[in-house]
C-alpha cells in the first residue's frame, strides 16, 4: 500500500534518523553505528541489511535515534529526511533506475542537503569526494590527509583485525578493529566522527568499535578447507571487488583465488568492463553464470561477458569461466596448490560453493 520510500519517510518524521549511505559498506557501517551508541548506553533503534553479530536483529525500534541504512537502490532514499549522515563512498550502481551516473549523484547530492544536521563523507573517495562539493552545504571531512578536518593515521591490517589513529577537533582516538581490511577502517573512522558529533565519547566510541564483530556475508571467515581459508563476501559492484582483495593481501594472504557470481542482468551488461581492474591482485579468477534475481535476460547474457574482459585484460591474473556454481569446487580443486585464501564473491547464493568442496569446511 505504500512503498519503501514513504515507509522510511514517515519513520524519519517519528524519531531523528542517523543514516549511512554509500553504494558499498552500509550494512558495516551501520553495524559499526549500532554498538557505538550502545557503548554509549543508547538504545538506538535499527533497520538494516543484517543482523547486528553481537546486538541483535537487524530491526529494533529502540527508544532513541533510529539508526538507518540508506539505501539509494530503486530510489529508496528519496523521501527520507535524515537528522545526521555518513557518507562512505560512491560508484555507479542501480542505472536501470537512474539511467545515467550523474541522475545518481544528483540523487546523493539531494540527500546530503535534505540532512538537517551532520554530514560526514570519507574524502578519499573520490566519488564521496565530488558529492561533497557538489553540494551547497557544509560537511565534516574525514580521510588521510592533512588538510581536512579528520585524519586518519598509523593504519596497521592483521590477518584479523586492525588499528588506526583518528585525530579531529582536538581529539586523538587510538582505535582498534577485530575484523581485517582497509574498507572496514575508513568505515569506522567515518562512524567514529559521526558518533562524536552526535556527542558519543571517546571512550564509548573505541569500545564500541571494538565489540564490532562484523557482518554477515561481508568479508565472513566461513573456515578453511584443507589449510586454505575460505572467505564469503556479498562484494558485487567494482569497488566493493578492490577492497575485499585489498584486505585479503593486506591480511597476509600470497595467492589468492576469487569465485565471482556476477549480480544482476542489468549491472553485469553496464559495469563488464569495470569489473576487470577491480581483480588486480588476485591470482586466479573463476567467474560463473549471472545470479539475475528475477531480472529478465532477453539477449541470453551470461558471466562470460565479465571472463572475457578479465581475460583480455592482460594484468597477469588467471581467469576462467564456470558456468555453472556446481562445477565450481572441481574447478577449486584443480587449484587447490595454488592458493592459500579463497574468496566467494557475489550478492547471490556463491557461498553454497563452501559446502560443496571436497572433504568440506571446517568451521
Amino acid at each position: 500500500m505504500l512503498t519503501r520510500s514513504m515507509i522510511l519517510a514517515e519513520l524519519a518524521q517519528l524519531r531523528p534518523v542517523v543514516g549511512l549511505t554509500g553504494t558499498h559498506g552500509k550494512t558495516t557501517a551501520t553495524s559499526m553505528m549500532v554498538h557505538v551508541l550502545a557503548a554509549d548506553g543508547r538504545d538506538p533503534g535499527r533497520l538494516l541489511g543484517a543482523d547486528v553479530l553481537g546486538v541483535g536483529p537487524n530491526g529494533h525500534w529502540g527508544s532513541g535515534d533510529l539508526v538507518l541504512e540508506v539505501d539509494e537502490s530503486f530510489g529508496t532514499f528519496a523521501l527520507l529526511r535524515p537528522y545526521a549522515l555518513g557518507l562512505l563512498n560512491f560508484e555507479a550502481d542501480h542505472l536501470d533506475h537512474y539511467g545515467t551516473l550523474a541522475a545518481l549523484e544528483a540523487a546523493f547530492v539531494d540527500l546530503v542537503e535534505r540532512t538537517s544536521g551532520p554530514v560526514v563523507v570519507w574524502t578519499d573517495d573520490d566519488g564521496a569526494q565530488r558529492v561533497a562539493s557538489s553540494t551547497k552545504r557544509d560537511v565534516v571531512r574525514v580521510g588521510t590527509r592533512d588538510d581536512i578536518e579528520w585524519r586518519v593515521h598509523d593504519v596497521e591490517v592483521t590477518r584479523h583485525g586492525a588499528t588506526f589513529t583518528l585525530g579531529g577537533d582536538e581529539v586523538s582516538m587510538a582505535l582498534t578493529l577485530n575484523v581485517t581490511g582497509a574498507h572496514n577502517v575508513y568505515d569506522a573512522a567515518v562512524v567514529a566522527v559521526l558518533a562524536r558529533l552526535l556527542g558519543v565519547g571517546p571512550d564509548a566510541i573505541a569500545r564500541g568499535l571494538a565489540a564490532f564483530a562484523g557482518a554477515p556475508r561481508r568479508f565472513e571467515l566461513l573456515g578453511s578447507w584443507r589449510g586454505v581459508d575460505v572467505y564469503e563476501s556479498y562484494a558485487h559492484l567494482p569497488g566493493e571487488i578492490r577492497a575485499v582483495v585489498s584486505a585479503a593481501r593486506a591480511a597476509g594472504y600470497p595467492r589468492v583465488t576469487a569465485v565471482f557470481q556476477p549480480h544482476r542482468v542489468t549491472r553485469t551488461l553496464t559495469l563488464a568492463e569495470e569489473f576487470a581492474p577491480a581483480f588486480d591482485g588476485v591470482d586466479h579468477v573463476i567467474v560463473t553464470d549471472i545470479y539475475t534475481a528475477g531480472e529478465a535476460n532477453p539477449t541470453g547474457l551470461t558471466g562470460e561477458v565479465v571472463y572475457q574482459s578479465i581475460a583480455t585484460r592482460a594484468a597477469g591474473v588467471g581467469a576462467s569461466y564456470v558456468g555453472e556454481l556446481r562445477d565450481v569446487p572441481a574447478a577449486l580443486e584443480a587449484l587447490h596448490d595454488q592458493n592459500d585464501v579463497v574468496l566467494l564473491l557475489g550478492a547471490g547464493d556463491v557461498a553454497s560453493v563452501a559446502a560443496e568442496l571436497p572433504g568440506g569446511v571446517d568451521g
